[in-house]
């Protein structure tokens, strides 16, 4: 039995996709946002309700479960949500290797994100997996909240569990096109102007998925890897996806005064209309980062692995995402 917390999530539920219809059976958990009506109807996959806070239904959701894809996490770059995603984020992290460990699970995979390998100073060459956790006004809440629940893996990893972590860049593909970066391509639909001098590590769902599955599948152990087909600017990220649309792509540099009011203005909105903050003071900041991520540790471990061009995975991505604009309207 296969085991994916967060399935109905944006990453979890491309890998429940993946996996669905093999051998093994998959046990899907969800906690606020039930799965989709698609995903009800994959082959080989049970879906259960649970909250991973709770370590009575963690024992209970662990009943016959061989190994654990933990992908559940909160995302948030809003500052009303830091303690509530930090809480989150650490305490299912430790309820879920806790459990491992007790029944010993043959392997477990935990997501993380370059966030959580710190960005401790400007300038710096490259990061790695290497890198060692500084604190650091560069670094975000979020990558915090990763960073710590990395620390209860690697516990769990020296008690004896099989563990892996991935960290990967900016994940792009196909999801709710009203959340998370999925919400990029109907940003750019809007022709937002503005573009910063920010570089960072992209990569498509479907890479990390693959890497992921075979991860898991191998005998790689205490381990972590950088998934990432590329280190790209924010704004060749939006022109391409401009470009593809059919969009005028961002033409105003956002310095960072011009950031400042934008973040303000983005923010104000979501407080008086209700909408989803299209830019907070610590994605404003981020989009002004130039932060490279050396991807070539995955590699020495999966030599036949190979990342999905970034201009095939935006043009997936605007097809779906005009597929679903179409089937709005009619």
């Amino acid at each position: 039995m296969i085991l994916i917390t967060g399935a109905s999530g944006f990453l979890g539920s491309h890998l429940v996709r993946a996996l669905a219809g093999r051998q093994t059976p998959v046990r899907a958990l969800y906690h606020s946002n039930a799965p989709a009506d698609d995903l009800l109807l994959l082959p080989g996959v049970e879906w259960r309700q649970c909250d991973l806070l709770d370590i009575f239904a963690v024992e209970e959701v662990m009943d016959g479960v061989d190994e654990i894809y933990h992908c559940a996490a909160i995302v948030s770059f809003h500052p009303r949500q830091k303690e509530r995603m930090i809480h989150f984020n650490v305490e299912s992290t430790a309820n879920v290797v806790n459990e491992a460990l007790e029944r010993g699970i043959r392997k477990l995979l935990f997501v993380s994100s370059v966030a959580a390998l710190g960005r401790s100073q400007e300038g710096k060459k490259e990061v790695t997996e290497e890198e060692e956790w500084e604190e650091s006004r560069y670094n975000s809440r979020y990558g915090l909240s990763k960073h710590v629940a990395e620390m209860e893996v690697w516990r769990a990893a020296a008690e004896g569990l099989d563990t892996v972590i991935v960290n990967p860049g900016i994940i792009l593909g196909e999801g709710n096109w009203e959340v998370g970066s999925a919400r990029l391509m109907k940003v750019v639909d809007k022709e937002f102007p503005f573009y910063t001098q920010g570089i960072n590590a992209w990569v498509d769902v479907a890479d990390v998925v693959r890497a992921m599955i075979a991860l898991m599948e191998s005998k790689v152990s205490s381990e972590r890897f950088i998934l990432s087909a590329g280190n790209f600017a924010y704004r060749d990220i939006f022109t391409m996806m401009a470009q593809e649309l059919g969009r005028k792509p961002p033409h105003i540099k956002a310095g960072t005064l011009l950031t400042g009011l934008v973040w303000r203005w983005s923010m104000f909105r979501s407080r008086i209309f209700g909408e989803t903050a299209t830019i907070t003071r610590e994605t404003a900041a981020t989009a002004q980062k130039q932060v490279f991520y050396n991807n070539s540790k995955l590699f020495r471990f999966l030599p036949e692995f190979r990342y999905t061009e970034m201009n095939e995975t935006i043009r997936r991505m605007a097809k779906a995402f005009r597929l679903a604009q179409d089937r709005a309207t009619e």
